[in-house]
């Protein structure tokens, strides 16, 4: 790992094939573009998520160790996906993993999900998910905020990343009133550990949402300013109220507010010799924007759906994919013919694919950050149909026009129009699926399947905007 200070460049996600990378096979499925009914979905995108959670009758082993089943995976532990080289050919990444960040999206799922529980007492998934949770974090070294531990519960070798315990901490309350009486009191510790390593840390800098650099994060500053306001709301008994939390909220509110260089939020920031102070600003130079990680920082942090500046960025993400952009993607012209899409990546000078050792310049979309951006629109329709006002002005403008939405557009007109935008993005999702199963990523001219196989986070992201859709429309 690279000095803070420095900056430098984070090692990508382990690599050791020298394939030739092709996109992933794949089986043409029959779904006529458009046609799926998205919420009929829901119960298969959760099953499908479930398969990448341990407990005590689903275990996996660890592929780098076969035969060893002493390091087998501990219930709770959440796997990004169950991908690794061996069984996934041209893809030299091992994702079979619990990263904190990963496993609190996913868990958020299961609580939203509010599946029967045990003679109505509490969630043996949930449950177990918290003791994995509270098992990490007593490992964790050399911070509490390391990203990624083994199957067994133990650090992995990796980055600090300050945006999991926060977004931890959000889905650890989130599920309190469905855990048992003796897990419920392990969430509070964990939640006040976490608490308290964040407000010694929420100022340094950390390493981004994709692993890459280290500096100051939009994305995990809003993570953070969420998880303050959740804890701060909270009602749970035996839940910490640090006086620093109240000063830590307008401090990271401020931090936000200097991403904005008068035309987009920007990703990552330096910000030398004032101890991470919201100013002066120092954008970081890594072809990172416009990032989609400001959306995401809506879907799972603090930044209002109605956040013009917000929106504005997320209006050149889509532009700079669409034809005509500077990191267009062929395939959302012909999605686009079909009545379909757009899909999203992350930044515009991406390279990865899940073949480090041959990696494609300008990357592919993902289907997580495609769910996320729809969820946004149904987040802000939803807004609307509740009575907001339409966050319309100058800086808004370009992305209603996308939906094609305007100051004189009534507001059921105008949460109809965000839902149907939301709906055609997801929709391409669906059609570009391996019959339902998602990956990381499709290749951005095929469309086919690529990177990873059964994303975790991928089922999470879909089941987190059909939330968002279910109460927009």
């Amino acid at each position: 790992m690279s000095d803070p200070a420095t900056n430098a460049t984070m090692p990508a996600r382990t690599n050791r094939s020298e394939a030739i990378f092709q996109p992933q096979a794949r089986v043409q499925n029959s779904i006529a573009p458009g046609s799926i009914d998205l919420p009929s979905l829901v119960p298969l995108m959760y099953a499908l998520m479930s398969r990448n959670i341990a407990s005590y009758g689903f275990t996996f082993s660890d592929p780098q160790t076969p035969g060893d089943y002493s390091k087998d995976s501990k219930p709770g532990c959440i796997i990004a996906a169950p991908s690794f080289p061996a069984n996934t050919p041209r893809v030299d990444e091992n994702y079979v993993f619990n990263w904190v960040r990963d496993g609190a999206i996913t868990a958020m799922e299961v609580v939203k999900a509010e599946m029967p529980t045990h003679l109505g007492l509490s969630d043996q998934t949930l449950n177990e998910y918290v003791e994995f949770a509270d098992l990490c974090f007593a490992n964790a070294r050399p911070t509490k905020g390391h990203a990624c531990f083994t199957i067994a519960g133990e650090p992995r070798p990796w980055t600090e990343q300050n945006d999991g315990p926060a977004l931890q901490s959000i889905t650890l309350l989130a599920a309190f009133d469905r855990l048992d009486p003796g897990t419920q009191k392990t969430a509070v510790a964990l939640v006040n550990a976490n608490v308290e390593f964040l407000l010694a840390t929420y100022k340094d800098p950390t390493t981004n949402l994709w692993e890459e650099h280290i500096g100051y994060s939009f994305f995990a500053r809003s993570a953070q300013l969420r998880c303050f306001e959740t804890v701060l709301a909270t009602s749970v008994a035996g839940v910490e109220k640090p006086n620093g939390i109240q000063p830590a909220i307008e401090w990271l509110r401020q931090a936000l507010d200097s991403h904005w260089d008068g035309n987009i939020y920007i990703s990552m920031m330096t910000i030398p010799g004032d101890g991470g102070a919201p100013s002066p600003r120092h954008p970081v130079m890594y072809g990172y924007d416009p990032n989609i990680d400001i959306v995401q920082a809506s879907v799972y942090g603090a930044v209002p759906c109605t956040d013009t500046k917000m929106l504005a960025t997320a209006a050149q993400l889509r532009a700079q994919w669409e034809e005509g952009g500077s990191a267009f993607y062929p395939v959302n012209k012909t999605d686009k013919e079909l009545g379909l899409g757009p899909l999203f990546g992350r930044y515009p000078a991406d390279t990865y694919d899940g073949d480090t050792s041959h990696p494609k310049p300008g990357g592919h979309p993902w289907a997580l950050t495609t769910c996320n951006v729809a969820e946004l629109h149904y987040t802000l329709a939803s807004e609307i149909k509740a009575g907001t006002p339409l966050p319309f002005d100058e800086l808004s403008r370009p992305f209603f026009a996308q939906s094609g939405v305007d100051a004189s557009t009534p507001a059921d007109a105008a949460a109809r129009a965000l839902v149907a935008t939301g709906d055609a993005m997801v929709q391409a999702v669906i059609y570009h699926s391996d019959d339902f199963a998602l990956s990381e990523q499709f290749d951005g001219t095929t469309g086919y399947e690529r990177s990873v196989n059964n994303l975790t986070w991928s089922y999470a992201s879909y089941l987190s905007a059909l939330r968002a859709r279910a109460t927009a429309v």
